[in-house]
């Protein structure tokens, strides 16, 4: 998710400790990453807490093993550590499940992926040139659509204790953004992210099976992978659950800590919270086929579109193949919400890879400097 306009500015700087863990059942497994890989990434770690990232998190999975480091604090006040299995807000990354789901869909026949919106949510996605009859739902999934930006709308640049009471209705934002905001280009001409278009899938998602969204997921995904950390927080469930660290954004120059947070804003294009571990299982599941049929998949990865606002990502359906440095093939996605930034992907032979940090960057340096540790962790040896 796009930080909310009045939570903005520059990044402070300080250096913490490192602790890293491995675990895993066969101990005879090959380890991820050679020693000088593990060096390299703790390295990479180190440099993204000294650019201004209070805690920064890498979780490394391969071959049933998994390893995991720490750099920095969870707490700037008390010092403490970035807990182990941490909770963090994924923001985006909620996009990927709620895709999941729709192909689920797709695949029982309940939903043409090239039949206009308006078919399902008749009604819903109409404004000034914006016309549900010619935008379909592949357009959505695909950032295609040409749809406005919901989170550019004056209610989310309120004051932000203010926001922590206020509930916000998914369908009344959208509503609200197609209402006041022209589309930004015809559907299909070429991709630009846009929240908006999550936040209807969602609600097709809800049309199509007369269930919360959240409940879909939980039941489709989360619990038949056994994903004990991972939820959708219930309304007015403005505290993170242990462990998690404290998650910050620069707000007038400072650091403020963010992680009591009314998420209901975010919905279906970002509202989830996880682990490392959980997310790199989420990720591993559905780029094997275990929670989509082949086609469907096949569809998720086929003839993805360059980003115009997101350097450096090409987007399919729900998910996003990543440029890394050593030409890898990367599919995945990552997530922003105020407070916290994941990276995330899997790579062709199977490696997954989630960074947690506990600062949303709002400086070129400190965001490279997150983006060096997952880089360094696909790349690495």
């Amino acid at each position: 998710m796009r930080k909310m306009r009045r939570l903005v500015v520059a990044g402070l700087v300080m250096a913490g400790a490192l602790t890293a863990c491995t675990t895993g059942a066969d101990s005879g497994a090959r380890q991820p990453l050679s020693d000088a890989g593990r060096a390299d990434l703790q390295r990479a770690l180190d440099a993204a807490v000294g650019a201004g990232t209070p805690g920064v998190q890498v979780v490394v999975t391969e071959q049933g093993k998994e390893w995991t480091a720490t750099s920095g604090v969870g707490d700037i006040a008390t010092g403490a550590g970035f807990p182990a299995a941490a909770r963090i807000r994924i923001g985006s990354n909620t996009k990927a499940f709620v895709a999941t789901v729709m192909m689920q869909l797709v695949a029982a026949g309940t939903v043409d992926l090239d039949a206009p919106i308006e078919r399902y949510l008749p009604g819903v996605v109409q404004g000034d040139g914006i016309d549900g009859n010619r935008i379909t739902v592949r357009n959505l999934m695909q950032h295609t659509s040409g749809l406005p930006e919901y989170l550019e709308l004056p209610e989310l640049d309120g004051d932000y204790a203010a926001m922590l009471k206020q509930h916000f209705d998914s369908a009344a934002l959208v509503r609200s953004a197609l209402s006041t905001m022209p589309a930004h280009f015809p559907p299909g001409e070429k991709a630009e992210y846009s929240n908006t278009n999550y936040l209807i899938v969602g609600m097709l998602v809800e049309r199509l099976t007369g269930k919360p969204f959240a409940e879909e997921i939980t039941h489709r995904i989360i619990e038949p992978l056994g994903l004990k950390a991972t939820y959708i927080p219930a309304p007015g469930e403005i505290e993170l659950r242990d462990p998690h660290p404290l998650g910050y954004e620069i707000v007038d120059g400072q650091r403020t800590d963010l992680t009591r947070l009314e998420t209901s804003w975010a919905g279906s294009a970002g509202a989830m919270v996880s682990t490392g571990s959980e997310v790199n299982r989420f990720f591993t599941a559905l780029l094997t086929g275990k929670l989509v049929q082949p086609a469907q998949l096949a569809e998720m990865q086929r003839d993805p579109k360059p980003l115009t606002n997101r350097e450096g990502i090409d987007y399919g359906l729900g998910l996003a193949r990543l440029s890394v440095p050593c030409g890898k093939q990367v599919w995945g996605h990552g997530g922003s919400i105020p407070g916290f930034r994941t990276y995330d992907g899997v790579t062709a032979d199977g490696r997954a890879v989630t960074v947690l940090a506990n600062l949303r960057a709002s400086d070129a340096a400190t965001a490279a400097a997150q983006q060096h540790v997952f880089d360094t962790a696909i790349c690495a040896a």
